[in-house]
């Protein structure tokens, strides 16, 4: 890995023997595997920690801070998650909720796929009624390259259960999502 680094530096017109340059192959390569973690952690270790509760009212996280990388240009991506879900019988530790964005986002992703994937892994962990995910997300392929818009946001959205099938329900979590709840 250290290696391709090096070839990398090389071909922009770098000297990877430079005193600046000397141990940033090793630096990416510790970074990339940092960034890159989610593949090691399953759905059941993010969602692991569960309690029997008897509430059917809808349960929200909002502000989730998040950072990932872009499949097609091995930029980065950033922004925040939204995660709720309607219980069925049993609640999920609240940090688990943002455990599995985390999961996700530490993968080279596209952001439709990451929001689809976290609804995915909530819904068939914890059975709930419903689950609902919004991610919002700044890309750097579009700031940095491209058509250079550094100022455009994406957002994405999955819902499963109630919260696709029930117009209010899935109303309620939106407006929870955006803050206007």
């Amino acid at each position: 890995m250290t290696q391709a680094v090096k070839v990398l530096l090389k071909m922009v017109g770098e000297d990877p023997d430079r005193e600046g340059l000397r141990d940033t192959p090793e630096r990416v390569c510790k970074a990339w595997l940092e960034m890159t973690d989610g593949y090691a952690i399953t759905d059941e270790q993010s969602l692991a920690t569960v309690f029997d509760e008897h509430t059917d009212q809808m349960v929200v996280l909002t502000g989730i801070a998040f950072h990932s990388n872009c499949e097609h240009h091995l930029l980065p991506f950033t922004g925040s998650a939204t995660v709720g879900y309607v219980p069925n019988r049993r609640v999920v530790g609240v940090s688990k909720l943002a455990r599995v964005v985390y999961q996700y986002s530490r993968r080279l992703q596209i952001q439709e796929r990451m929001t689809e994937q976290i609804a995915d892994a909530i819904h068939r962990v914890l059975a709930p009624k419903g689950v609902g995910v919004v991610v919002r997300a700044h890309h750097g392929c579009m700031s940095c390259r491209g058509v250079q818009q550094p100022a455009t946001l994406m957002t994405t959205s999955a819902m499963r259960g109630c919260m696709y099938d029930e117009a209010d329900t899935r109303a309620e979590f939106l407006a929870l999502a955006n803050g206007s709840g």
